[in-house]
């Protein structure tokens, strides 16, 4: 599975790094929602790799970089699984994939409209939240995951001290270019982690974050040494 695809000019790379890893396909391909920073990339992955599935919210927008993506699903005669809360991506005996957010969709609010994913891997789980709101993950049923990849990228708008103890992450990870233009992460959202005791990872200082786990034992690796989380 692949999430997001990053903005443009990234999706060599993109292909290059699951090759890299030992994948020759993408079984569910899942674009959170339209804007450039998340599908950028990804009409060039559907058009240049084996693309089995693909999911998007059923939300439009008029973007360059989105009719692209359209065009190269229906150059590829794929069709569009429109996520949203309630939807099952996909459900093994020990692997599952849910879309838990959001009900609805307000095309003047793109953020909002992003889809909500969590990920069960026997013992553990892990929430992937595109830039979804504080509102729309407060929606959101069965939110304890033990990993969160933090919204739109460490944005104050996406996260709370109510919703964090919600969620009650061991690890957080921090998507963000270095030196970005709007703050993120933002200063508060760190304090808040902080207090919570959750370790965070950042992108703009770990570089690429893989976490993996066997169902019970979280591994984590960036530039620096792995660290092997055990919780029992």
């Amino acid at each position: 599975m692949l999430v997001d695809a990053a903005d443009n000019y990234y999706g060599m790379g993109i292909i290059k790094y699951i090759e890299n890893a030992g994948y020759s396909r993408i079984d569910y391909l899942v674009a959170t929602h339209p804007h450039a920073d998340h599908i950028g990339s990804m009409a060039y992955v559907v058009r240049n790799f084996d693309v089995r599935s693909i999911m998007m919210p059923k939300v439009e927008t008029g973007t360059v970089q989105y009719e692209s993506l359209l065009k190269a699903i229906e150059n590829k005669k794929l069709k569009i699984k429109n996520g949203r809360a309630g939807v099952n991506i996909v459900k093994t005996d020990d692997f599952t994939a849910d879309v838990i957010a959001p009900d609805t969709f307000d095309a003047n609010d793109l953020n909002n409209c992003s889809l909500v994913i969590k990920l069960t891997c026997g013992k553990r789980s892990f929430l992937l939240t595109g830039d979804a709101g504080k509102g729309v993950l407060n929606g959101a049923k069965d939110l304890q995951s033990d990993v969160l990849k933090a919204g739109h990228h460490g944005s104050k708008t996406s996260l709370s001290r109510s919703l964090l103890e919600k969620i009650s992450p061991d690890i957080t990870v921090i998507s963000c270019g270095k030196n970005n233009d709007y703050g993120h992460p933002h200063k508060e959202v760190l304090e808040m982690l902080a207090d919570a005791h959750s370790t965070v990872y950042r992108t703009d200082k770990d570089k690429t974050v893989i976490i993996s786990t066997d169902g019970n034992t979280l591994t984590v690796s960036t530039d620096n040494p792995s660290i092997v989380r055990d919780k029992k």
